[in-house]
């Protein structure tokens, strides 16, 4: 269906713009006549999907609930806070997207509902909770515990880039250097080297032989490697048992598969007590959990998980069952049944791992630098061990 930009008349008499999805005209005047409100002017929008599949900064997304659990908590209706919203806001395509909220909730959609539209803005996790908190009464508390999951992710994100910033700025030199090595400098040297009558060392000989292999084959070594990659990708993107293979492997992998673990671990608790802690079932928490695993190993385990609470057993022992959860995890869930502060426990679950992930980036990240220069050092080593180690024993023959 086609979006319209419109200009009408409020009930008050005032003039309100907006933009609003309808099959016609004149259903557009219908739609918005039950909501009291008389069509002006209209006109069909040339881009009428901007925004709806484009995704939006973290940022704009904390300041949405921030400020949303704001106006709320202070009284002010929906409308209001969100036409607040958009009279403050920058970016255009965010603000776009806010006003199309707006359009929606002025003929009589939820705010729950008018998000639904925008599904790679607001995912399940979000629409599902802002739909609890407005049948609960509860949407100051909702959007809160939505800006400390959204601030927490940011965190996260911003921790990792530093991680992988450096190492992949030094990966990108070092190969640049090696490809300078091996295309142009050895090629000139192995003419001089060879004609030097001497038996070549075993190093030399794999240096001029690898150096032969990129500059006769260099048009697929060199982008083999992301090729190979992008295979795997898209095999695991096609086969449901070796995306299970690939990411059981990424939980193994040396040093970052625990990282990768604890980060997992403490997502799924956190998301698991917002949405327990804001009115939704065990089950249908974890079912939310599930589809934003990120990794297909633990989906199958969450999904393991409700078949157990289906089935009679606990949280905990379903938990447990799955041997896929460290037994910290089965240990504050079990204690949080006992005392009825489920929410409360996983939130302490959470925190813990929090904290642990923390830990682990910062010693990730004391590790990377020096490996980094070891390999460089090495290669630059071997490199010139190679090319000059023939050289010297030349010249020392001839003071012989």
């Amino acid at each position: 269906m086609p979006y319209y930009n419109y200009r009408a008349l409020d009930a008050g008499g005032g003039i309100c713009e907006g933009q609003l999805e309808a099959p016609s005209e004149h259903a557009l005047e219908t739609q918005l006549r039950q909501s009291g409100i008389e069509l002006l002017r209209c006109a069909e929008k040339t881009s009428r999907r901007f925004g709806r599949s484009s995704k939006v900064r973290r940022k704009d997304l904390i300041n949405f609930c921030y400020h949303m659990a704001q106006m709320t908590r202070a009284g002010l209706p929906i409308l209001e806070a969100l036409t607040d919203l958009r009279d403050s806001l920058d970016q255009a395509q965010f603000k776009e997207i806010v006003a199309q909220l707006i359009s929606s909730v002025q003929v009589g959609k939820t705010l729950s509902q008018a998000m639904t539209e925008f599904p790679q803005v607001f995912d399940e996790v979000f629409v599902s909770l802002v739909a609890v908190g407005e049948e609960s009464g509860e949407l100051p508390e909702v959007m809160v515990k939505l800006t400390e999951s959204l601030k927490w992710q940011d965190e996260l994100v911003a921790k990792a880039k530093t991680v992988i910033i450096y190492p992949a700025f030094v990966g990108v030199v070092v190969l640049g250097v090696m490809l300078f090595m091996m295309l142009y400098v050895v090629p000139q040297m192995v003419d001089f080297i060879r004609e030097m009558g001497q038996e070549l060392p075993i190093h030399t000989r794999a240096l001029i032989g690898f150096s032969n292999f990129l500059v006769n084959h260099w048009w697929w070594a060199i982008p083999m490697p992301f090729l190979v990659l992008a295979a795997i990708k898209l095999q695991a993107a096609r086969s449901e048992s070796f995306r299970l293979r690939v990411d059981g492997w990424k939980l193994r992998a040396w040093f970052v598969g625990p990282v990768m673990s604890k980060i997992i671990v403490s997502r799924f608790a956190s998301y698991l007590a917002l949405c327990y802690g804001a009115g939704l079932d065990v089950i249908s928490s974890l079912q939310i959990c599930e589809k934003l695993a990120g990794n297909a190993v633990v989906r199958n385990s969450v999904c393991d998980i409700s078949a157990g609470i289906a089935d009679g057993k606990t949280l905990s022992r379903s938990i447990q069952a799955t041997e896929m959860f460290p037994p910290l995890v089965t240990r504050m869930v079990k204690m949080g049944e006992a005392t009825g502060d489920l929410d409360e426990a996983l939130a302490n679950v959470s925190y813990f791992y929090d904290r642990e992930v923390e830990e682990s980036i910062e010693r990730l990240k004391a590790m990377i630098e020096p490996a980094m220069t070891v390999v460089l050092g090495a290669i630059m080593g071997w490199i010139m061990l190679s090319v000059l180690g023939p050289v010297y024993e030349t010249i020392s023959n001839i003071g012989v």
